[in-house]
């Protein structure tokens, strides 16, 4: 038996085949040199391991470069086709379900209205298989090559004692120890508290597990946007960061030192549930004077009053804008009067976690974001302690309104570059198919849930 802590020679091999995963995931093309230079491992340790992942398919020869004298330098790249991720956004009017390529390419997305029934669990999880199904048929992708699915949801994902580890940087270190398949799958036992969405420890997981086998990783939504941005978009190279959701409701994801703060219960990043008002409006979590009841884009639409009729809130915020460009007064007064919510607010998370990168993004946050950004900077600029705040640039998301479901791609794949490569086993007993769950239940879970995360 290995004495607890101590290292096997499995353990090296997996964590020297994650090591070059990452960086050509990341950083790639790479030569073999390259790898070696910046990794620290000997050549001959890159050789031996970069043989393995050729022969299995995960890496691929991709060109070459002069060398100073010598032969030149083959470069090795992941290879996107090798394998296959899903993302799933549930967001406030429907239901995302994107399959991808390793190289983050779309290869199909199905979009699904909610219904009357809205965010009604089982309707939820009806969906998300559906759309499953339709992303998996369209492309002819085999199931046995997909990594994962990982969904991003409104609210508190319940975390078990299978996370080890959470480095939110690119290519930054998890920290894990060996796992079996059962703590890759650890999504399958998520329970999620939205209370904005009506849910109260909905089993998520089992619910999802009773019509698919693929391996589920379940997260806040928000933090899967923060995840996307800071791997891909206006987030990368920071360690320190904020990122925030700005769509009908507002979150946060919170980066320190690389790492994601989660809090004591997974719960750190409500930013949109402090108070800006004591006694004001009412929001959607039952409390009075929260951030998103005033700069929320249900709460945006529903205060302007002058919506068109039928057309959602997306059509209502370009309603909303459209007034304001024409110089409509009490539209330009409430866009003016949000950038200062979200500028005093952003100034809070300036003095609470001194970032040196705030990024907003959602859909509602890009589509506002061009008009209210200065506005936004000027008020974070009077509301915060002044040496952070010149710390602190404040950027728009640059990875569009489909961030969260790339984001939630990123679980699956954070959890196959920490394996070194490994293909999870399919879950056994799990139906198949989207009719499976259709009359699942969706009450309270006796069970804790567990994630993996990068």
């Amino acid at each position: 038996m290995t004495a607890r802590g101590k290292k096997t020679v499995r353990d090296l091999r997996r964590g020297s085949r994650s090591t070059l995963l990452r960086r050509l995931y990341f950083e790639g093309p790479l030569s073999r040199q390259e790898l070696g230079s910046i990794t620290g491992l000997s050549a001959g340790s890159i050789s031996n391991v970069t043989g393995e992942l050729l022969a299995d398919g995960l890496i691929e020869e991709c060109g070459s470069v002069e060398s100073d004298g010598g032969r030149p330098r083959i470069l090795l790249r992941v290879a996107a086709g090798r394998a296959h991720l899903v993302g799933v956004d549930v967001g406030e009017t429907q239901v995302r379900v994107a399959l991808f390529d390793l190289a983050r390419n779309e290869l199909a997305a199905s979009d699904r209205p909610l219904d009357d029934r809205g965010h009604d669990a089982g309707h939820v999880v009806e969906l998300i298989l559906a759309g499953l199904d339709e992303v998996l048929e369209r492309t002819g992708v085999d199931p046995a090559g997909v990594l994962g699915v990982g969904v991003g949801v409104p609210g508190i994902v319940e975390q078990g004692p299978a996370e080890q580890g959470d480095g939110a940087s690119a290519g930054g270190a998890r920290g894990h120890g060996p796992r079996g398949d059962a703590a890759r799958d650890g999504g399958a036992g998520a329970v999620v508290h939205g209370q904005t969405v009506g849910w109260d420890a909905v089993p998520l997981g089992r619910l999802l597990r009773a019509g698919t086998d693929l391996p589920l990783f379940v997260d806040n939504g928000a933090k899967t946007l923060g995840q996307a941005e800071m791997w891909f978009g206006a987030g990368r190279g920071a360690r320190h960061a904020v990122v925030a959701l700005f769509g009908s409701g507002v979150g946060a994801c919170v980066i320190a030192d690389g790492a994601r703060f989660r809090g004591a219960t997974s719960s750190a990043g409500e930013w949109g549930h402090t108070k800006v008002h004591v006694g004001g409006r009412r929001c959607r979590c039952g409390a009075r004077g929260c951030l998103e009841a005033y700069v929320g884009a249900e709460a945006l639409v529903a205060r302007w009053g002058a919506a068109p009729p039928g057309g959602g809130e997306k059509a209502g915020l370009a309603a909303l804008l459209a007034a304001a460009g024409a110089g409509e007064p009490a539209a330009v007064a409430l866009l003016d009067e949000a950038a200062e919510y979200l500028g005093a607010a952003i100034a809070d998370l300036v003095n609470l976690f001194n970032p040196e990168r705030i990024v907003i993004g959602g859909w509602a946050g890009l589509l506002l974001g061009p008009r209210l950004l200065p506005g936004i900077r000027a008020a974070a600029t009077e509301y915060a302690l002044r040496f952070p705040r010149e710390q602190t640039e404040i950027v728009l998301g640059t990875l569009g309104p489909a961030a969260v479901t790339v984001g939630a791609a990123t679980l699956p794949l954070s959890d196959f570059l920490d394996s070194g490569g490994e293909f999870p086993r399919r879950a056994a007993g799990a139906a198949v198919g989207a009719g499976a769950s259709a009359g699942a239940s969706a009450g309270p879970s006796a069970g804790v849930a567990t994630e993996l995360w990068v």
